[in-house]
């Protein structure tokens, strides 16, 4: 998947929690600490932490490929595997929140 793609994907899941907690998407804080809001809290967090692991990984291969003799390969590629299932996992919490929505909003009342 391609760096624009996970940027569009990470900015639709947190318009998305932001919505779910019903604040302004705009100047909003992120929460880290787990249980800080419920449910949309704990959805931003996540997001958070998935945006954490890709930046930790895409840093340490960037040093890999600069030769800097701190970062081993296994290493950088287990690192890298993280950020990917944690992406993965993301998106299909995405895709399941979307899809409960459309479901209740099309629930006839």
């Amino acid at each position: 998947m391609s760096s624009p793609a996970i940027q569009s994907a990470l900015t639709q899941m947190q318009s998305l929690a932001t919505q779910a907690a019903g604040q302004s998407p705009k100047g909003q804080q992120v929460a880290t600490a787990v249980g800080a809001g419920g449910f949309a809290g704990e959805l931003q967090a996540s997001i958070q932490r998935i945006n954490l692991l890709q930046q930790a990984s895409a840093a340490k291969a960037e040093a890999f490929q600069a030769g800097d003799p701190g970062v081993e390969l296994n290493d950088l590629m287990v690192d890298m595997q993280k950020a990917s299932v944690a992406f993965q996992m993301g998106v299909q919490v995405r895709n399941r929140l979307v899809s409960a929505y459309k479901d209740v909003m099309n629930m006839q009342v």
